[in-house]
């Protein structure tokens, strides 16, 4: 494994592109640091969002993971973009030419995958564990280190996008095209959405059956947290509102996740195997 996953790298970053897109990611990422910065006082109206508690412990977990997971596009972007270059320089070929199985391909692309979303994770995990023991009033361990199933969630979410782009870059070997599938399955999956709300008329019903599509299941990983903050709460409390969203992360939701990207390596797999090369 390790041979193989120095092989993709090595591709990776001798790409100028995926080079570029890959350090851009990770300085996204450290962008969230500057909204502990973001202040207005417009006289009556004062906003200090590290004051309104998002770097409080535990919230910090799920508010820092719902963020960064906006800016998983890059990464999808290396992905396609890496499927692409094998079949445009001829890697792919000149691999199973000097003895790496197609299975062994397969896994050198999720080890990438795998660690892509390790690495992001890690790096949410480090930047927020250090936001909040800068900002938060909880730092007792025990609520430091509770709710991180959010990191897990993370994680999953990563892994699950990424395994889905994988399949579509190696179905169309285009990075460009890749990403227009993506785009069609999302916009199928919100069809779907919309006849099963004409049909069943039961939204509870309906919002149970998407959980099974892949990107929505994905989605349903992370709910936003911005909600949960006490003084959005209070407005709606003024306001008549009753805030009753489940933002727990459940087990169940990860399990779907899971079976998707087996699903779509398996299928990666499929069409390696059968693709004359």
């Amino acid at each position: 494994m390790k041979r193989l996953l120095s092989i993709e790298l090595q591709k990776i970053w001798k790409n100028k592109a995926s080079r570029v897109l890959t350090i851009t990611y990770f300085v996204l990422l450290s962008f969230i640091a500057l909204i502990a910065s973001i202040k207005f006082d417009l006289g009556v109206f004062k906003l200090d969002l590290a004051e309104m508690g998002i770097f409080n412990f535990p919230f910090i977990w799920h508010f820092n993971t719902y963020i960064a997971v906006w800016f998983k596009l890059f990464l999808a972007i290396i992905i396609v973009s890496m499927m692409a270059n094998e079949y445009s320089y001829g890697t792919l070929k000149q691999n199973l030419i000097d003895g790496m199985s197609k299975k062994e391909f397969i896994l050198s692309k999720f080890l990438v995958v795998l660690l892509f979303s390790l690495a992001s994770t890690l790096f949410i995990f480090i930047m927020s564990l250090t936001l909040g023991f800068i900002f938060s009033s909880f730092t007792e361990i025990g609520i430091v280190f509770s709710d991180l199933e959010y990191l897990t969630a993370y994680f999953v979410n990563l892994v699950g996008f990424f395994s889905i782009c994988l399949f579509f870059g190696i179905l169309v070997k285009r990075s460009a095209f890749a990403l227009g599938f993506l785009l069609i399955l999302y916009f199928t999956e919100g069809i779907i959405h919309l006849l099963l709300n004409w049909l069943i008329l039961d939204n509870d019903k309906v919002n149970e059956i998407i959980a099974f599509l892949p990107l929505q299941s994905i989605s349903n990983l992370l709910v936003e947290p911005f909600t949960r903050l006490s003084i959005i709460k209070n407005i709606g409390t003024q306001i008549g509102v009753e805030n009753i969203k489940d933002y727990s992360v459940h087990f169940s939701n990860v399990i779907i996740v899971l079976v998707w990207t087996a699903i779509f390596m398996f299928l990666s797999y499929k069409i390696i195997k059968k693709r004359d090369l």
